[in-house]
């Protein structure tokens, strides 16, 4: 099989590793808008360079990756799917609602396969929540408590490209709720606040947000990010029910301490980012999609899985905007539910 890399940055030269090692990969082609980065990638994996995105289509491959900019997400995968070509592509499709849905609409008029880049369905610790839910383990679930803490901020001249913190932070515990639950996020109310640095209030995002999630079946969760989380990188997920409780994320590397004279010592080496964090997801979810391309298993995250996750950080972003409670039946490209 030979794949496609279309972006060398940060999170495509990681990708770009794990095919490379992957047995069933025999050949990537890798492309960057700095020729000179996709160049160096290539030759320390022993791999080709490719001077543009066009080569990538014109020499043959079959797969694409993409790890570009989210503003050229949509083009590309489009592109792909006219081309006939699986797509796996890093989050999201798209940064509005319209061209979402017009890349999904490329992607089902051609018949292709595109699966989108969730990591934390391929996190041992979400998958374990998920099987404990759907076993039936904690009894009926009343109350999730969903965040994701930046240890810093990006870089100023990023965050006016990431689409704000719903889109870009919080979209992954939205997707990941609907995911461990099985059930959909029917309501929001969302807060935020840009007390932080100004670089925040300059692009017109926040640094911390809230939104209270209302799901199908009555039950209530909250998800909160924040950019400015100084003890390191936390992402964690409390499930509880009527039965038992638990919880996705703490380990001896969770940059929490207890103030309980009995409790946990503070992590020697937390969490620095989620690249660290999320290493093995990111390995597994890319072993996925040569699977998938393979025909050996079925798409474990599609571009409507994605739709359904953005829908949710609009629905947000309008509640922090109107200051007031939301409905998803309000918000764009309503389809039916996954877990029906």
């Amino acid at each position: 099989m030979r794949i496609g890399v279309i972006g060398t940055g940060r999170i495509g030269t990681i990708h770009a590793n794990t095919l490379s090692r992957n047995r069933e990969v025999g050949s990537l082609i890798l492309t960057d808008v700095d020729p000179a980065r996709a160049q160096e990638l290539a030759l320390r994996l022993g791999e080709t360079a490719a001077p543009g995105v066009d080569e990538i289509f014109k020499w043959g491959v079959d797969a694409v990756v993409i790890t570009t900019a989210t503003s050229a997400h949509a083009e590309l995968i489009g592109r792909a799917a006219r081309s006939g070509l699986p797509v796996f592509c890093e989050k999201p499709i798209a940064l509005d609602l319209p061209g979402t849905l017009h890349a999904i609409a490329e992607v089902e008029a051609a018949g292709t396969i595109l699966q989108m880049g969730f990591q934390r369905r391929f996190d041992a610790g979400y998958a374990g929540a998920r099987d404990a839910v759907l076993s039936g383990r904690l009894g009926r679930l009343h109350t999730v408590r969903a965040l994701t803490s930046d240890q810093a901020p990006p870089p100023p001249g990023w965050l006016r490209l990431s689409g704000g913190l719903y889109r870009d932070a919080l979209i992954h515990d939205f997707d990941v709720l609907r995911w461990v639950t099985g059930h959909e996020i029917v309501e929001v109310y969302a807060a935020g606040s840009d007390a932080g640095p100004p670089m925040f209030r300059e692009a017109g995002d926040v640094d911390t947000g809230a939104a209270l999630l209302t799901l199908d079946d009555g039950t209530l969760a909250t998800a909160t990010a924040t950019r400015l989380n100084g003890a390191g990188y936390d992402v964690r997920m409390e499930l509880a029910g009527e039965l038992d409780q638990i919880v996705v994320g703490l380990d001896d590397r969770t940059p929490i301490a207890s103030t309980e004279p009995t409790g946990p010592p503070a992590a020697d080496k937390p969490w620095s980012g989620f690249l660290e964090r999320f290493g093995p997801a990111y390995e597994a979810e890319l072993a996925a999609f040569v699977e998938v391309v393979l025909g050996q298993r079925a798409n474990p995250c599609d571009g409507r899985e994605a739709l359904q996750a953005l829908r949710i950080a609009e629905a947000c972003e309008v509640s922090r905007r109107e200051r007031r409670q939301v409905a998803l039946a309000e918000i764009p490209g309503r389809a039916e539910s996954a877990f029906r």
